[in-house]
C-alpha cells in the first residue's frame, strides 16, 4: 500500500488539488485505510474528493470531522457512514473516487467541479487497481459512467434516502 499512495502522492492529475502531496498525515491514514480495507469485498466509487471530505481527510466519503472530532464535517459523509452501519456494511465496503484528488475552480480551492475527461483518464490506474475482485457500485453519475457498473444515488442534494435505497437495492 506505501507504493501505491506514494505513486498517488506523486501523481499529475490535471488542475486537480493533490491533497496527499505535501501531506504525510494524508498519506499515513490512506495507507492504513487501504490496509485496513484490503479485505473489503465492496468498492463503492463516487465521483471526486470534494473540499470538506477527502480534501482535507485524505479518505473518499469520509470528513476530518468522523476521523477527529474536529475540523469541517461533510454531509454526503455523514450519510454514506450512517446508511453503511445501518446496513451493517460498513466494514466491508473500501470508499474510493473515480479521480482521488480534488478539483476545484481555479483561484477557489474551497469549491468542487467535475472532473474533466483528462483528470479521469489520468486518475484511472489508481481506480483499476483497488477494483480487481471486488464488486464495484458507482455513486453518482459520473461514476456510473466511467465504471459502467450498478448505479446508486449520490447522498447529495437531498439524496440521503435515495442512497440508502439503491445502496440497499444493489445489494440484494
Amino acid at each position: 500500500m506505501q507504493t501505491f499512495v506514494q505513486a498517488l502522492a506523486d501523481a499529475r492529475i490535471g488542475a486537480t488539488y493533490n491533497q496527499y502531496a505535501h501531506s504525510p498525515l494524508r498519506r499515513r491514514r490512506l495507507a492504513d485505510y487501504l490496509a485496513t480495507r484490503s479485505g473489503s469485498r465492496i468498492l463503492l466509487v463516487g465521483e471526486a474528493a470534494g473540499y470538506n471530505g477527502a480534501r482535507v481527510s485524505g479518505i473518499a466519503f469520509t470528513s476530518e470531522r468522523q476521523l477527529t472530532g474536529g475540523g469541517p464535517a461533510e454531509l454526503s459523509a455523514t450519510i454514506v457512514h450512517r446508511t453503511l452501519a445501518e446496513l451493517g456494511i460498513a466494514d466491508d465496503v473500501l470508499l474510493w473516487n473515480v479521480v482521488p484528488t480534488h478539483p476545484h475552480r481555479p483561484g477557489e480551492p474551497q469549491s468542487n467541479r467535475a472532473p474533466t475527461r483528462a483528470e479521469i483518464d489520468a486518475a484511472a490506474p489508481f481506480l483499476a487497481a483497488l477494483v480487481r475482485g471486488r464488486r464495484v457500485l458507482a455513486v453518482g453519475r459520473v461514476a456510473e459512467r466511467v465504471l459502467e457498473a450498478p448505479y446508486v444515488r449520490h447522498p447529495s442534494h437531498g439524496g440521503a434516502s435515495g442512497f440508502r435505497e439503491t445502496l440497499a437495492a444493489c445489494l440484494s
